[in-house]
């Protein structure tokens, strides 16, 4: 590939690079080729830890173990000054993403007086829930336990995100609220959910093979379409892989490649009005690495 860097590609002792993603079948389509080693980075080795987002976002938070991390939008501002965000590798709704839904028919207006489960407070999905209506009551609960939670009568409704975007009706539930489509008609813009962030005491020429190295393991899934999903089917949590195609398609694609100007907007635009709106107490300060 591209990125290298001569002095380092003769070195003995090849540099480690922790990555850090979530077990989802986008996260490892867009890692395929790394995590494969279809993609190699001469004088670098890639070790993988796969953990839940909202558990990245609270290590990234707290401990900053990884080089690169999968973080959500939300979680930035708290681990700004440790990160820098990658210009590719993110995740955008395009008119669609995180949903409320419920066991009955329900007017937004009527969340106001039920508690609604959610999958972490530092999850962009939470962040849009609560620009969308702060005045919503939330308990958290695991994301993959959320549905199955509805259907115990435990909760009402529940805020999903991953798959359950797509299977939420074959569970009987119905949608109260698609975020992605609110945010695209309050703003216009894309909902933007989740990204990787890099340790900025790597330096910018670490960041910028490391950024190539990225780049090119999602290209290199987009190229070979049909093996990265049959690598990517065994992180699908029993999708057929009719549906996991399509959550991949709405997930990994040239928005994951390149943000593009409105993309990396909409990321400006969705931390400053949550600051603004006091749910983020922290300035945002967006930079990215390119």
């Amino acid at each position: 590939m591209s990125a290298q860097s001569p002095e380092l590609a003769s070195s003995t002792a090849p540099i480690e690079i922790s990555i850090a993603h979530s077990p989802d079948s986008d996260d490892a389509f867009m890692f395929y080729g790394l995590a494969t080693n279809k993609v190699r980075v001469p004088g670098y080795r890639f070790s993988h830890t796969l953990c839940d987002i909202e558990t990245l976002n609270r290590r990234a938070r707290e401990e900053a173990l990884y080089d690169v991390t999968a973080i959500s939008f939300h979680a930035y501002p708290y681990l700004q000054d440790a990160y820098k965000l990658m210009g590719c590798g993110g995740s955008v709704g395009e008119g669609y993403g995180p949903m409320v839904v419920s066991q009955r028919k329900l007017d937004p207006e009527e969340l106001n007086h039920i508690r609604i489960a959610v999958p972490g407070t530092l999850t962009t999905a939470y962040l849009a829930l609560k620009i969308f209506n702060p005045a919503i009551a939330t308990e958290i609960v695991p994301f993959d336990q959320i549905i199955p939670e509805i259907l115990a009568g435990r909760f009402e409704a529940g805020l999903i995100i991953h798959e359950g975007q797509l299977t939420y009706s074959t569970s009987g539930l119905y949608k109260v609220v698609d975020l992605g489509v609110w945010w695209r008609e309050a703003t216009g813009l894309v909902l933007p959910l989740g990204g990787n962030a890099i340790r900025r005491s790597l330096g910018p020429e670490v960041h910028r093979i490391v950024s190539a190295a990225l780049r090119d393991s999602i290209r290199h899934a987009l190229e070979n379409r049909e093996q990265a999903l049959e690598y990517a089917m065994q992180f699908a949590r029993d999708l057929d892989p009719a549906t996991a195609s399509h959550f991949v398609s709405m997930y990994v694609n040239d928005r994951t490649l390149d943000y593009g100007p409105d993309g990396r907007e909409a990321i400006r635009r969705l931390l400053a009005l949550g600051h603004e709106r006091g749910i983020i107490p922290i300035a945002p300060r967006v930079d990215f690495v390119d």
